[in-house]
């Protein structure tokens, strides 16, 4: 495998960070949420629930913090709920509220109305290595409980810990609980109630896969973001392209055709090495710069003719694009349309603050409204 990589650190880049990804955005930890509401209250919340040692602080610190799974062995029981503000980019502005299994959140102390009426998304963790009949109860009274608060609410259900079962058995696991599940809902009149099941694990991309899925549900630019996307890709050879956020290896949005979990697994590889590269050669000899910046550029050629292409499109956010040597050989008319496709994006970003749209709108067609085009293509076409 060969590797070009270009990180070049400019004095008028995004500011003088220690490091990657200390001081990339993300909220410190605060240890409760009973105390004054802040001003990030009025974001969209994705409460994080199931029962004790399910995993969702293991969830939470992977996919948010980068701890490596092997360190999460030595997390302690979550005894508090715990609020973490992330605020990675525009389209990745949430807070994630970490539920311990033990508390009845359904006490009369807690004001349940207030905290699932400000949700977009629940996200209940079941142990898939444990007896999950237990779980399958405490997850029918959430979301109903939760339900009759707030309809608008993504219910997502995490078959965990999958990483210890065979294919038969996470197979098997995944169809008992979702009829298990799905009949308690109709006992209960409940049939338009939908749950969303994802089996995952800390030990392979299957999180960031669910999460990806998750926080899409979150972003109102997301068809915007599509449509972009399938117009970059069809105008410039290119197989495959994500929009990733390089903190927590979150893709944003992808273009229409299917998602490859292979071809994914190597787009965040592709980030990790040039980050880590970065942090090692790309950082000032006092160790100030930043590890990502507007110059942040990698190409990666495979041995079976493959191109993996990054860009940088904003402060947080990156394409990764999968294409053939071929394809690539036309590596000028690709960076002019992606300079195209970065504006766009740009302009989306600046509609995004200027509306300041609910998290459950929709932005139908293109925002922007100056002749862009990607090669030949009006961007009003979006």
């Amino acid at each position: 495998m060969s590797i070009q990589y270009e990180v070049e650190q400019l004095a008028d880049s995004y500011g003088v960070t220690d490091s990657f990804p200390k001081d990339f955005g993300y909220g410190e930890e605060e240890a409760d949420i009973e105390g004054s509401p802040s001003t990030s209250d009025s974001k969209p919340r994705i409460l994080l629930m199931g029962l004790r040692r399910s995993g969702k602080s293991s969830i939470q610190k992977v996919v948010f913090h980068k701890m490596s799974p092997n360190e999460t062995l030595f997390l302690e029981s979550t005894n508090k709920i715990y609020k973490d503000d992330i605020s990675s980019s525009s389209f990745v502005n949430f807070q994630i509220w970490d539920f311990p299994g033990q508390v009845d959140f359904f006490d009369p102390t807690f004001d349940y109305e207030m905290i699932f009426r400000g949700t977009g998304a629940l996200i209940f963790v079941i142990d898939a290595q444990d007896d999950y009949v237990e779980a399958l109860g405490r997850l029918h009274l959430t979301v109903s409980r939760a339900y009759r608060v707030n309809p608008e609410i993504n219910f997502e259900v995490f078959i965990h810990k999958v990483d210890g079962l065979s294919d038969d058995h996470k197979i098997e696991t995944q169809r008992d609980i979702h009829q298990r599940a799905n009949d308690d809902l109709a006992d209960a009149s409940l049939e338009k109630l939908h749950l969303s099941f994802y089996l995952t694990s800390i030990y392979d991309h299957s999180i960031f896969e669910a999460f990806s899925k998750v926080v899409q549900k979150l972003i109102p630019q997301l068809p915007t973001l599509e449509n972009l996307l399938n117009i970059f890709i069809s105008n410039s050879g290119i197989e495959k392209a994500f929009l990733f956020d390089v903190v927590s290896k979150i893709y944003i949005a992808t273009d229409s055709s299917p998602v490859d979990m292979q071809s994914y697994e190597l787009c965040c590889d592709m980030i990790d090495v040039v980050i880590d590269v970065s942090c090692i050669y790309g950082l000032r000899e006092d160790g100030s710069g930043s590890a990502y910046d507007k110059e942040s550029m990698a190409i990666i050629k495979l041995n079976n003719t493959t191109v993996l292409y990054l860009k940088e499109v904003t402060k947080f956010l990156a394409l990764v694009c999968i294409l053939r040597e071929e394809s690539f050989e036309r590596k000028g008319l690709i960076d002019y349309n992606f300079h195209c496709f970065r504006k766009a994006i740009h302009e989306v970003f600046e509609v995004g603050v200027s509306t300041q749209r609910p998290s459950g709108s929709q932005v139908v067609g293109s925002p922007c409204g100056k002749a862009v085009a990607l090669n030949g293509t009006p961007c009003n076409n979006v």
